[in-house]
């Protein structure tokens, strides 16, 4: 999942970005309001966390701008305005939740597994196909009862996967929620991470759960008998 981070206090920025790298999110970040619009402009995500309080176009503003051309994509508003009127303006202006600063790296992380999950329409944390689980919460992937070592890429491509089971899913699109803009199109990487991934699964279950279809990109199915 692609997760952009706005956030003005530089090192709680940076914390959030290393919370959420170490649990095999892609995320970028930007630290004000007019470079979030920018983002935002170009570059599809599937969560925001915005702080109100932004140099540059405030973060009220970076909200209803994106709500103008964009409603699918969750807003997690990330503030210290406590105060009820705030939280029902920014409710109202079109964020998915509002968190009240200061708060544990734990809590954000459960509310982002709230709306990944609202959003997936998944009714647990747990995703499934077939023989292959993912656990969202634990970040745990088992393969016929047997728990997978995989590493954080392998990680979020298996989850992505599994959210969008039985649709194609290009090498492009796993590039934009996957990796960050370190890696550009012609990369190699992906290649690499899906086939030691395949590999993996393979060794346990004795076949591959995901299918290459040509000219349309991966996708995830349960084994045909």
């Amino acid at each position: 999942m692609r997760i952009l981070v706005i956030e003005d206090e530089r090192a709680l920025c940076d914390t959030i970005v290393r919370s959420l790298k170490r649990l095999a999110y892609s995320v970028d970040f930007c630290y004000d309001g007019n470079k979030a619009n920018e983002l935002l402009g170009i570059e599809k995500y599937d969560l925001v966390l915005l702080d109100l309080n932004l140099p540059g176009a405030d973060g009220m503003t970076v909200l209803r701008t994106l709500r103008q051309t964009d409603r699918d994509t969750g807003v997690l508003i990330l503030s210290a305005r406590c105060e009820v009127a705030d939280k029902v303006e920014g409710l109202d202006a079109g964020a998915n939740d509002y968190l009240t600063k200061p708060f544990h790296l734990e809590e954000l992380e459960a509310r982002i597994r709230s709306l990944t999950r609202r959003r997936f329409t998944q009714n647990n944390v747990v995703l499934n196909c077939g023989k292959v689980a993912f656990d969202t919460k634990a970040r745990v992937a088992v393969a016929d009862g047997q728990e997978l070592s995989l590493t954080r890429k392998e990680i979020g491509i298996l989850e992505y996967l599994l959210l969008n089971q039985g649709r194609p899913v290009s090498q492009e699109e796993l590039l934009d929620h996957v990796w960050d803009n370190s890696v550009d199109n012609f990369s190699n990487s992906i290649r690499v991470h899906i086939s030691a991934l395949r590999k993996k699964l393979r060794a346990v279950l004795g076949y591959d759960p995901i299918r290459n279809r040509i000219g349309e990109g991966y996708v995830m199915e349960e084994e045909k008998v």
